[in-house]
């Protein structure tokens, strides 16, 4: 397991085939997947960990597994893939966290040192998170991530999304600050 980076509270770092379990409590819960077509079931799970893992050979990044440092668990997944935004390959800040951790700041905690790694290993001029615009709570976190709503899309699925960004100068301000 390669560790990738850590916050007060948190450990991110390569998923693997042991995370499946940890993994499945979140994306098999319907709650947490309450904007997804639907909630992943075991082959899903495996899928999601591959794409993982072919991520980080293909990219050197992908989304990682967040572990509790107190404890050692992991809770949840967060970091940057490619995602289809604008009808554009582009990187996004995603994540996922286990639903007994909603509402403790972690959403934030993780997006922050996910979006500051990106920008300070990454030759990408900037950084996005789309969501439903119904989920309230993800476009919550992008914004306190200093990123800033940009315009509605249209998924190729008819799925209505906010579209969020960073420039890589408008981080530089915030890190100046």
């Amino acid at each position: 397991m390669k560790k990738i980076l850590e916050t007060p509270r948190l450990i991110l770092r390569e998923m693997t085939d042991d995370d499946f379990p940890a993994l499945k409590k979140i994306i098999s819960d319907p709650d947490t997947m309450k904007y997804y077509p639907q909630p992943y079931d075991d082959a899903g799970v495996n899928k999601w960990i591959n794409w993982c893992k072919a991520s980080y050979a293909k990219r050197g990044f992908g989304l990682w597994a967040v572990v509790l440092k107190e404890t050692g668990e992991m809770i949840g997944d967060c970091g940057v893939s490619m995602q289809c935004i604008d009808d554009e390959d582009k990187p996004e800040i995603g994540y996922h966290l286990r639903k007994d951790y909603h509402r403790q700041g972690i959403g934030k905690e993780m997006t922050q040192a996910v979006k500051d790694y990106f920008f300070t290993h990454f030759d990408y001029d900037e950084v996005y998170s789309y969501m439903n615009v119904e989920n309230v709570p993800s476009y919550k976190t992008a914004e306190a991530n200093g990123m800033s709503f940009r315009h509605f899309y249209v998924t190729k699925t008819g799925e209505r999304c906010r579209i969020y960004s960073i420039t890589r100068e408008e981080w530089k301000k915030l890190e100046n600050k």
